[in-house]
């Protein structure tokens, strides 16, 4: 979808001065997101603005769609890119819908169906249109405004989004609901993305691949898991710093093989058969499941024991709260953990209304991420990794 081949971009007039890109060759797939990240000044935003072509190379070619870009009208260009910027960049004066439906109206839309296409998208980013339309930007939190700037840049339907630190002025907490919600909406449209960020973490969780910048050069191009398992250079491994190990759990999937299989009772059973479960598995607690072996809570040797407890399994069972589906990362595992202040985490399987699957331990969790490093170093699935341990089984 995007190729650059040989692109290089001088400042001086010359063109004998330092290069802010030197000979930039890379490839990126359709719906595919490729965070670009890097030091300020190291070229990642000369890269993207070249794309849209904002700036004009110096030599080399960039291509869209097997189409040389400087064979295009830029305006028609442009009309083909979504843009996001940090600023947002919303017109004041506009609505929060009419500033939705700009670039339609650019490209010659009707107003019905521009208006139409303006409450989609920002009913997809999260944004009713029956509420947020007829606001102002000022009225809106800058959260509020980033995600309008996203509708905006979505509303013509484009192949092609470029952002450019899109997530970089406001607070943590919202900036990381952002980047949950800017996944959500990718994993829907499947855009082909170029993501200009600093922030290693959050070019670790966004991109499908990431590149690694120098000064004017890439340093390293890919995947998320091979960047901080591998650094290319000792350059890439000081820029994802010594703690990448622990960066590595935000990339890390929970997978079944992972699990433990906990003893298991269920809601209709009676307090006597659970107590015999968790004293024949000599274990102090149980998960409890549903008719449809869906996750229903769990319940303690202290709530089955003792003279006169009668009554079902249901009736006794606690609320889990320390759960998670297949396929979370490792990080949000060990958060919820450590939020709930539990030795272990219900994984379930979402697609199936919550069927259980098995519990994480903070043992389990750590082979994980043992068994995922050696993997990407090894180029094999998880599941063939061979672990050594303390007493060498």
């Amino acid at each position: 979808m995007i190729r650059f081949e040989h692109v290089t971009k001088r400042y001086d007039s010359g063109g004998e001065g330092s290069a802010a890109v030197d000979d930039l060759s890379f490839e990126v797939a359709e719906g595919e997101l490729v965070t670009l990240v890097g030091p300020s000044g190291c070229g990642k935003t000369t890269t993207m603005k070249m794309v849209n072509r904002l700036i004009e190379p110096t030599s080399g070619r960039i291509f869209l769609d097997g189409e040389d870009i400087a064979t295009i009208d830029p305006v028609r260009l442009r009309r083909r890119i979504g843009y996001v910027i940090q600023q947002v960049g919303l017109f004041p004066h506009k609505t929060v819908l009419e500033n939705t439906a700009t670039v339609p109206h650019l490209l010659g839309w009707k107003r019905g169906k521009a208006k139409e296409r303006a409450a989609e998208l920002l009913d997809l980013v999260g944004l009713d249109p029956s509420a947020f339309g007829d606001r102002y930007p000022e009225q809106l939190s800058g959260g509020q405004r980033q995600r309008v700037g996203v509708a905006r840049a979505l509303a013509a339907d484009p192949p092609v989004l470029l952002m450019d630190e899109p997530f970089g002025a406001v607070d943590p907490v919202v900036r990381e609901h952002l980047q949950s919600e800017f996944l959500r909406l990718q994993s829907a449209v499947r855009k082909t993305v170029l993501f200009v960020t600093h922030d290693i973490e959050e070019a670790v969780r966004l991109g499908d691949r990431i590149a690694v910048y120098g000064q004017g050069r890439i340093e390293q191009f890919d995947p998320p898991t091979t960047v901080l398992g591998s650094p290319a250079t000792p350059y890439v491994a000081d820029f994802v710093g010594a703690d990448r190990g622990l960066k590595r759990l935000s990339v890390t999937p929970i997978e079944p093989g992972d699990l433990e299989q906990p003893p298991v009772v269920h809601v209709d059973d009676p307090l006597s058969t659970a107590a015999d479960r968790l004293r024949a598995e000599d274990a102090r607690w149980a998960v409890v499941l549903d008719g449809d072996n869906n996750l229903h809570g769990w319940i303690g040797a202290e709530h089955v024991g003792g003279e006169g407890r009668a009554g079902t399994v249901g009736e006794h069972a606690r609320r889990m709260e320390a759960w998670l589906p297949v396929g979370a990362t490792l990080k949000q595992a060990f958060s919820t953990m450590l939020q709930h202040d539990a030795g272990w985490i219900a994984v379930i399987d979402e697609r199936s209304e919550g069927r259980f699957l098995g519990v994480l331990t903070p043992a389990g969790l750590h082979e994980a991420l043992r068994r995922s490093t050696a993997a990407d170093a090894q180029a094999i699935p998880r599941t063939d990794v061979a672990l050594e341990t303390v007493s060498g089984r």
